[in-house]
């Protein structure tokens, strides 16, 4: 999920743009580095693009073999929340189409964190390899490009076509319902589309040159994740079944149980379709929407006529293969660990992964052949690799790697035995590598005897029998692990950040892994009693609570908690529920009330709506003591704004201190640079205050 008050700033001398040994790094200096994303690659050859966001300044980057040095597409100089995302090549790798700009609100209006008075916008625009300006095509998301150079976009809903070139008037494809492009067709110029109609969905076919619409053996059921074969002729896709009108629903607060799927393929020359493998039905056989969420996506039609899909029926997140005409699942990617992030070569043939296989506190790269074959490491030590992408030519892959001093980085390297690392992009000069700390794994248990893992970040020159202030960091998510190192995602990568700033300004920082997070597997993710359900993770906060008071150098009446979105929520929880315990906290845009938060709830019965309300921050008002700075954007599409405003009304009415930062016009996840700047410097000086340390 992404300073205001008077303060001393003790400026920190630079020479040569590094500081010496032991010297306190000032929070800009941790914060400039860029932070890569969205890495893709051509389809043929060897060029690979990716984004790049420098202190908000969003762009394009690219680079190609055989010398594979970085050069800048686009020129995009200001910190004004435009994101990029939606990279894609088209089929000669000589144009990459891309989307700018976030997304509308529930109201209808586009995200616009500047407040400018004329407005803004998402669009989808097209760039040249070579360079030069890029061509806006219209308003929209979720760009797709044909071999022939028309691009499919979302709009309002529906799906447009517009022409490459940008000349030709884009042209609507009529369909009822909420829209989707999701590919064309490898061979024709038909496009794959999903058509969402409330409590049931069709995968359709639109074909360009016919204009005509035909969906794929519809159902009353939920159909997804659709995908073609190499030829064109077959389509695989994933089918959920009904849900009964007056099921429970809500992510958050419905009760917990098995969501099923199947796989099925359609031959579009016969018009059928059949079901080739059905899941179990425990809960461990459900949907696998986290790989929906922060992986590759849930199915892949891939070489020898197979199908490659994830599942966690053994608990852990894994890649599976199965053949196309059906059969037994093969697992691709064994091991008490889990599989996060995968793609496939241009052949399909070989699929590059991360995972935490062997080290459950980092991400590391691995490759495996689609039909099993050929298991292997191909990252391994105190680093963390991600976002694996095999270049068209299957020679080399692509990766973002960072590690505990050095913040995300864009590298290459050949398939064959005993390549170099290319390393294509690093920090700027000034940026304080090597005078972070190396956090260090820790383990205990929490109330009930769960096994929890955190980080701990320890001030380097801390003195025998000294006691320090301490803070607890919550991920949110919760779908969301803390790593030995920084981040791959941009959010957390700024969190690690603020938890190494916090700890040169001389805290001991807790980045704690509580329970309903990713990394430890399906049961530890999907706990009982979690969230509107009883709250029971909280027992994970109070017990990292306690493991910071048994350590030597921790002051006990010292000892804060900070986060964002679900790390909001039980940072309220633990400022409510334990103020003996917490002696202050940073609430940035946190969850305080489960009922009226619940955008998916319904039908949910009387006595889990009064639960979801008991598990909710708003129901500790009376025992909340310790003072609370609120950091939230007023047009937060994840987490309501009137959340907090609830809440500090009730916070108000018994007398808690209270401080708040509001961003108008900003997003959950801060678009705007600044915006995080004044957030993470806000919440270092309401600490420093509530914990009485020296002056910056």
């Amino acid at each position: 999920m992404r300073r205001r008050a008077c303060f001393v700033v003790i400026v920190v001398i630079l020479v040569c743009g590094r500081m010496t040994a032991g010297q306190s790094f000032r929070l800009q200096d941790v914060m400039k580095a860029p932070f890569p994303e969205n890495l893709v690659a051509a389809k043929t050859g060897s060029r690979i693009a990716w984004t790049m966001n420098q202190q908000g300044r969003r762009n394009i980057w690219i680079a190609d073999g055989p010398d594979f040095v970085a050069r800048q597409l686009t020129h995009y100089d200001d910190d004004d929340g435009g994101e990029l995302s939606g990279l894609e090549f088209s089929v000669d790798g000589k144009a990459i189409v891309f989307v700018r700009g976030e997304g509308k609100d529930s109201a209808g209006d586009y995200a616009n964190p500047t407040s400018n008075p004329a407005g803004a916008e998402q669009a989808v625009w097209i760039v040249s390899w070579e360079g030069g300006a890029p061509v806006r095509l219209d308003a929209g998301n979720s760009a797709k490009i044909s071999r022939e150079g028309k691009i499919a976009y979302a709009r309002g809903g529906q799906i447009w076509i517009a022409d490459a070139l940008g000349k030709e008037k884009p042209q609507q494809v009529v369909v009822r319902g909420k829209n989707a492009p999701l590919s064309w067709s490898p061979t024709a110029e038909n496009l794959l589309l999903v058509s969402e109609r409330g409590d049931h969905a069709f995968i359709g076919i639109y074909d360009a040159a016919g204009q005509s619409v035909k969906f794929i053996s519809p159902s009353v059921d939920m159909d997804s994740d659709a995908v073609w074969s190499s030829d064109g002729k077959r389509v695989a896709f994933v089918r959920q079944p009904a849900e009964k009108r007056d099921a429970p629903r809500g992510y958050f607060i419905q009760p917990d149980k098995p969501h099923p799927w199947a796989i099925w393929v359609a031959d579009l020359q016969a018009g059928n379709a059949h079901l080739i493998w059905q899941s179990g039905t425990a809960s461990q056989d459900s949907y696998p929407y986290m790989a929906a969420e922060t992986g590759g996506g849930a199915l892949h039609w891939a070489a020898h006529n197979s199908l490659v899909f994830a599942s966690e029926q053994d608990d852990w997140q894994h890649l599976y293969s199965i053949s196309a005409n059906s059969g037994k699942a093969k697992l691709l990617t064994p091991g008490n660990c889990e599989v996060e992030q995968w793609s496939f070569s241009g052949d399909g043939k070989t699929i590059v992964f991360n995972s935490n296989c062997g080290d459950t506190d980092r991400r590391h790269l691995w490759r495996t052949g689609s039909d099993g074959s050929d298991l292997q490491a191909l990252t391994k030590g105190d680093g963390i690799e991600w976002a694996g992408a095999p270049t068209g030519d299957g020679q080399h892959y692509a990766y973002f790697g960072s590690d505990a001093q050095n913040r995300g980085s864009v590298f290459m390297k050949a398939f064959a035995d005993g390549a170099n690392t290319t390393v294509i992009a690093t920090e700027p000069t000034g940026f304080p590598a090597g005078q972070f700390v190396v956090p260090q794994p820790v383990i205990f248990k929490s109330g009930d005897g769960l096994e929890l893992h955190g980080q701990i970040f320890e001030p380097k020159n801390l003195k025998a029998g000294e006691r320090r202030p301490a803070v607890i960091f919550l991920h949110g998510g919760p779908m969301r692990q803390m790593l030995l190192g920084w981040h791959y995602m941009y959010y957390y990568s700024n969190a690690y950040g603020m938890n190494q700033y916090l700890g040169s300004r001389g805290y001991i920082v807790l980045a704690l892994n509580y329970r309903s997070g990713i990394g430890y597997g399906r049961a530890f993710r999907e706990a009982q009693g979690r969230a509107g359900r009883g709250a029971t993770e909280y027992q994970d906060v109070l017990a990292a609570g306690k493991y910071l008071r048994s350590r030597e150098h921790v002051d006990a009446k010292r000892i804060g908690l900070w986060g964002g979105s679900y790390g909001g929520y039980l940072t309220a929880l633990g400022l409510g529920w334990n103020s003996d315990v917490f002696a202050a906290g940073v609430d940035m845009h946190g969850v305080h009330d489960w009922p009226t938060d619940n955008w998916e709830g319904k039908n949910i019965p009387a006595e889990l709506t009064k639960l979801a309300h008991e598990s909710s921050p708003v129901a500790t008002v009376d025992t909340w003591k310790s003072p609370v700075l609120f950091v939230h954007g007023d047009d937060d599409r994840n987490v309501f704004f009137s959340q907090t405003v609830d809440l500090v009304a009730r916070l108000r009415d018994k007398g808690v201190a209270i401080e708040q930062l509001v961003f108008p016009d900003e997003v959950h996840d801060f678009l705007l640079y600044r915006n995080w700047m004044r957030a993470y410097e806000a919440t270092s000086e309401f600490f420093d205050r509530q914990f009485q340390m020296p002056p910056r």
